[in-house]
């Protein structure tokens, strides 16, 4: 791919803007082959927007009884579906630079590669990795030169195609075409020397050190105390603050969209037993051993990078328990599966009887019920469907685009800077990590100023920026909010117990303002910062950024399907960004 120099519009982020226009000639070839073809039809509109209706010229054309035609009507829609999508813009796709200031790469993102030192790729491996990264071809990426035997997760994902939903690349540093003053999908990541990825550092290196404190034990914590204390006077800071300005220990590690600091940590979602069908589903979950944390050593530490085996293994307790702690929450992701965490929620939904959303064509209906159109199958489906299109948004975006390093690595590239050897290496750190207490207790808990990990073998062998966790959640949740009433209040929340054994009633004052969207927002956040801030493996942007692309990704989705119902409808959902998204066939 041709990468093309570029400013970022604020003068902040000097960087790349990626040049999209092989994957556009690909697609305007396809295009054209419907065009000779003779079958386009009149193109559906059914964008979601901000507060205004949209509608589907071609849900107006309708199939005859005798279904004649239908096969050509069936052509028409998806050729039409997919001429909408192309011609969707294409948003800059600008890296925050990091790649082209350090020579030596100690910024960007290279495990699994051969290393030469802790936070340095050999430049040999770094040269095979790019070939093949700007080629995509398999002989280039079977080329790769690693260090270990742990193979590179999925790169070749990334240039996956979709027969559904806009394309990868059309997704980006810019609003959603269908909110133009939403938030940017796919900004920038932080610089490394910046305020805000030291921030983030520092928050990650608090999350370690909470990993085996139960969430409803934060406010008489003393490390938690310590942690809101030091995040309140970081101006960088993006987490949710109280009204006074102040982050508390409450409010640690919870997401800044609507309901994420309603109620107790835990989403009802994860603790709420249920049923998948006629097998039951208590929520009590297998986790892991407390205190056991992982490549605090430097020897651990490089061999991981390499991808060479230590041969440590998690520990697990053999007691199940609720999802109570950092540590559980970890452990969880370590082996969920894809949407697990969705198809659950909805399976909770279902089973409590919560109301669908008022725009359900069938609410009222005395005769009829909505089925494998608005109805339990679709509910249940979807949510494996959209995590697959998310998955391959966000690989694109990952391996394409930014290259972002994990946070395990910011920790070498710190241990490396605290330790005095700045002069192995080529980047920087801001003052704000480099005279962290949290730096400065992790070093007297182990000896070096590594970010200790929840799993053995550290992250996945991926880039960081964006989280595959995070824009499946983003997906996943915005299709619930478009079948069920997000406005629903939830009956008797409840909290776990400290040892996470058992489930006691929530008696906060907010207990009232605990929602269905304030839920499913928490649980995305739940799910991702599990996998994210609480096992040490993903950056706090990671998450908002994800929750945005997976959103923005479900809403194109739900525009190329609502014209493929039969049932009129206008479904309208609460976005994340607190608008209201309207997906209409009317």
């Amino acid at each position: 791919m041709e990468r093309i120099p570029k400013s970022d519009a604020d003068g902040q982020h000097p960087g790349k803007e990626i040049s999209s226009n092989s994957r556009r000639k690909f697609l305007g070839k396809m295009g054209m082959a419907t065009v000779a073809a003779g079958v386009l039809g009149k193109t559906p509109i059914a964008f979601a927007q901000s507060g205004r209706r949209s509608g589907s010229a071609i849900a107006n054309i309708r199939v005859s009884p005798t279904f004649s035609g239908r096969e050509q009507y069936a052509l028409t829609l998806r050729i039409a579906t997919a001429q909408k999508d192309f011609h969707i813009p294409v948003p800059p796709h600008t890296t925050n630079g990091d790649e082209q200031l350090y020579p030596d790469h100690s910024a960007s993102y290279s495990k699994g590669l051969l290393q030469d030192a802790i936070g340095v790729v050999n430049p040999a491996a770094w040269v095979s990795f790019k070939k093949a990264l700007q080629t995509g071809q398999n002989s280039d990426f079977e080329a790769i030169i690693i260090g270990g035997t742990h193979t590179l997760n999925g790169p070749q994902g990334s240039y996956a195609f979709d027969l559904e939903t806009a394309d990868s690349d059309q997704f980006g540093n810019a609003p959603w075409i269908g909110d133009p003053g939403g938030l940017p999908l796919v900004p920038p990541f932080a610089q490394i020397a910046s305020a805000d990825y030291g921030t983030q550092l520092v928050e990650m290196y608090w999350g370690s050190l909470l990993r085996d404190v139960a969430f409803s034990d934060y406010a008489a914590n003393a490390t938690a105390i310590a942690a809101a204390a030091e995040l309140t006077t970081m101006p960088a800071y993006n987490g949710p603050r109280d009204g006074d300005g102040n982050v508390t220990p409450n409010l640690l590690f919870r997401g800044p969209f609507a309901g994420d600091a309603v109620g107790p940590y835990m989403s009802q979602f994860m603790i709420t037993p249920t049923t998948f069908g006629s097998q039951p589903m208590s929520q009590l979950m297998t986790t892991y051993l407390p205190g056991i944390d992982y490549m605090t050593d430097t020897t651990t530490f490089l061999e991981v990078q390499n991808g060479i085996s230590t041969g440590l293994a998690k520990q697990v307790d053999q007691v199940q328990r609720y999802l109570h702690d950092g540590r559980s929450l970890a452990a969880y992701t370590h082996v969920d599966v894809l949407y697990q965490a969705y198809f659950t929620a909805f399976l909770v939904m279902a089973g409590l009887k919560f109301p669908v959303n008022p725009g359900n064509p069938y609410v009222g209906s005395k005769t009829q019920n909505g089925f494998g159109t608005f109805g339990g199958p679709d509910y249940a489906a979807t949510q494996g469907e959209v995590a697959a299109r998310a998955i391959n948004r966000v690989w694109f975006h990952k391996w394409l685009i930014h290259l972002v390093h994990r946070p395990e690595a910011g920790g070498g590239v710190l241990h490396q800077i605290m330790s005095g050897n700045q002069n192995k290496i080529n980047a920087r750190l801001n003052s704000n990590v480099l005279n962290s207490p949290a730096v400065a207790q992790s070093f007297s808990k182990y000896g070096t100023y590594l970010l200790s990990q929840a799993f053995p073998e550290g992250s996945p062998t991926h880039p960081s920026y964006p989280t595959g966790h995070g824009t499946v959640a983003g997906a996943c949740i915005t299709m619930l909010k478009f079948f069920f009433d997000g406005s629903h209040v939830w009956p008797n929340p409840m909290v776990p117990s400290s040892d996470g054994l058992s489930l006691v009633a929530y008696t906060g004052s907010d207990g009232g303002q605990i929602t269905v969207n304030g839920e499913l927002n928490k649980l995305a956040h739940n799910v991702s910062y599990g996998h994210g801030i609480h096992a040490g493996i993903h950056w706090r942007s990671d998450t908002e950024t994800s929750m945005l692309l997976g959103e923005a990704m479900a809403l194109s989705i739900l525009q190329d399907r609502a014209c493929t119902y039969h049932e009129k409808f206008t479904v309208q959902l609460t976005k994340l960004d607190g608008n209201i998204a309207t997906i209409t066939n009317e």
